[in-house]
C-alpha cells in the first residue's frame, strides 16, 4: 500500500469507516490517480500533433505565398 493510500485508509479508519470499506475507497483512489496519468499521457501526445499540424499548416502558407 503506498503512502497515499495509507493515508487515505487510516483517514476512514479514524471516523469509524468498517475496514473493508476504507481499503475499497484507498484502492479507487489509487485507480484514480493511474487513470489521471494516463490521459495526461494522453493529451501530450494531443499536443504533440497539434503542434506539428500547425507548423506544416504553416509551411504551406508561407509556401503559397512566397514561392
Amino acid at each position: 500500500m503506498s503512502t497515499l493510500q495509507q493515508e487515505v485508509y487510516e483517514a476512514f479508519r479514524s471516523i469509524n469507516v468498517p475496514e473493508e470499506q476504507a481499503l475499497k475507497a484507498a484502492a479507487s483512489l489509487a485507480k484514480r490517480d493511474v487513470d489521471v496519468v494516463e490521459l495526461k499521457r494522453d493529451v501530450a501526445l494531443l499536443k504533440w500533433g497539434q503542434g506539428v499540424t500547425i507548423a506544416l499548416l504553416v509551411a504551406a502558407v508561407v509556401k503559397l505565398f512566397f514561392p
